[in-house]
């Protein structure tokens, strides 16, 4: 394990400025020949307006990275996206949209009467879209979690338009991590009003690009819902499973309490953050639904232990199972309470004392029976030979699930989790690629092969990587023949960020291009090859 006692991490929370035009790279290595085409990241860039600073990781204005690499040539550009929340923020010099866990003060200048009134219009909901970037159709779209995403042009970076999800779809926003299919079909989840004024989860589904070419969001539509387990408390859902037959949906216990929320706006000063809370005495549910015809499968009531769940690894059928990756956070306090901008930014020793109180990571394979009969009560049905997951029928009809351990380290978490996605997503599959966070701060790129639970690393001493995109080698057929990608800060050096590519086989070097300046923190984003002309 890996100490940081200079902190340097600290500058990849540092605001920078975007980039009038592209900038050349410095190449060491060999890049691979047939590697064409442009790495698109998201993530915060602006931490502070005038003297109002941003409070949480999740806070900052989205900005836009992205390396391009063409005939062995890499340039480097970023813009931030020209939302409202940003726009407005540089117009007028302060926050003006509440962001995630940093609250919009009313405008100063307003008399007490006409703040009074702008209170009664209702939530102005975010468009920071610094979580994540994928394709709709032919189309880029910038996103978080809200019902607000972005397009953008992935050659230009400039900013398209806003597209607000609540036109075309009843969800009151979705999550930044939809599934896509083959052939370009999207399916999605977010919470939605429901029955009798009860919230529940719909599915969203955008079809593909359109021969007509008309716009494919136009054509979104909700395909199921899902019950949520108390009524006016949705669970935070950030992401989900999918599989050719099945959709796989976790609820925790980190609920969103709605009508705090609902109130919340009309006090002065809070946050989406401060409407989170945890039920302490629920579990872990895990519901599962088909996806051809859509339809819930309300008798298979999966229960287990709390934990919070971000990201989904992957999720595959076999022999009459269900099997779920997942890296988890044992319990039920929310990660997110330890992601405020000033832990990430104190001293090394202090970090990892506030990282000892969070709760502990584990990536967990859970499975779930597909065929469930009364008189199986109370033995493991899980029949599946090469994991020691359970699962077990209780008396009240519930199915209990304790999960196999695929890794697990002290304060060591397995995040950002990427497979190769066009060959494995739904599939059994054998690797997994995460970030490795160290006490929260991310100091190493990890191989997990979920089969036989080994793990390979890249590590380099002061470098903090981001989520590694495995991008596979035209015509392989290996799971692993590929190269992983990973924006990587080395705050001291001369050249203090860097595009890495490593070989997915071994997690070895093969090149590096770095850049003459920082690169902050980034969350998540896509390769887009070069169109084949």
């Amino acid at each position: 394990i890996v100490e940081h006692p200079a902190a340097g991490y600290r500058k990849i929370f540092d605001t920078v400025e975007e980039l009038n035009e592209p900038i050349p790279a410095e190449i060491s290595g060999v890049l691979p020949p047939w590697l064409q085409g442009s790495l698109l990241r998201m993530g915060p860039g602006l931490f502070e307006v005038g003297d109002e600073p941003f409070h949480h990781l999740f806070d900052g204005q989205a900005i836009i990275h992205k390396f391009d690499l063409k005939d062995g040539q890499v340039t480097y550009h970023r813009k931030f996206i020209r939302t409202d929340a940003y726009i407005r923020a540089m117009t007028e010099n302060r926050v003006v949209i509440t962001e995630f866990g940093t609250a919009a003060y009313p405008d100063p200048c307003k008399n007490i009467f006409s703040r009074f009134f702008t209170y009664f219009k209702g939530i102005e909901v975010t468009d920071n879209c610094m979580v994540n970037i994928y394709p709709i159709g032919e189309d880029f779209y910038a996103v978080t979690e809200t019902n607000y995403i972005t397009k953008v042009d992935p050659d230009t970076l400039e900013t398209v338009k806003k597209v607000d999800l609540c036109k075309y779809v009843s969800v009151n926003g979705v999550t930044a991590h939809p599934h896509t299919e083959a052939d370009g079909t999207i399916y999605n989840i977010g919470n939605c009003f429901g029955k009798n004024m009860s919230l529940a989860y719909n599915i969203v589904k955008i079809p593909p690009a359109q021969k007509d070419e008309s716009d494919p969001v136009e054509k979104s539509q909700v395909v199921l819902q899902l019950p949520s387990s108390e009524r006016l408390k949705p669970s935070y859902v950030h992401s989900f499973g999918m599989t050719s037959n099945y959709f796989v949906f976790v609820e925790q216990p980190v609920k969103i309490n709605l009508l705090k929320f609902l109130s919340a706006w009309s006090v002065r000063g809070t946050t989406y953050m401060d409407c989170f809370e945890s039920n302490e005495s629920m579990g872990t549910w895990f519901h599962l639904a088909t996806k051809n015809p859509a339809d819930y499968l309300k008798n298979h009531k999966f229960r287990t232990s709390a934990f919070n769940v971000f990201h989904h690894i992957n999720t595959y059928e076999e022999e009459g199972f269900v099997v779920v990756d997942l890296c988890t956070w044992k319990g039920h306090d929310f990660v997110y309470n330890y992601l405020y901008l000033a832990n990430l930014r104190k001293e090394w020793e202090e970090v990892k004392r506030a990282a000892v109180k969070a709760p502990q990571p584990e990536v967990r394979r859970y499975v779930l029976p597909l065929d469930v009969h009364r008189e199986e009560r109370g033995k493991n049905l899980v029949s599946l030979s090469y994991t020691t997951a359970t699962a077990v029928l209780h008396s009240d009809g519930t199915i209990w699930l304790e999960p196999e351990v695929l890794f697990s380290g002290p304060r060591q978490a397995f995040e950002f989790p990427q497979i190769n996605y066009s060959q494995c997503s739904g599939k059994k599959y054998s690797f997994a690629y995460g970030l490795g966070l160290n006490h929260f701060i991310p100091d190493r790129i990890v191989k997990l092969n979920v089969q036989t639970k080994e793990t390979r690393a890249w590590q380099e001493d002061d470098c903090y990587p981001s989520e590694p995109l495995f991008v596979p080698t035209p015509g392989a057929t290996k799971e692993d023949d590929g190269v992983l990608l990973s924006i990587v800060v080395k705050p001291g050096a001369e050249r203090p960020g860097f595009l890495l590519v490593l070989d997915a086989v071994e997690l070895k070097e093969l090149a590096r291009a770095e850049v003459n300046t920082i690169i902050p923190v980034t969350l998540h984003g896509m390769f887009r090859p070069k169109p084949s002309s």
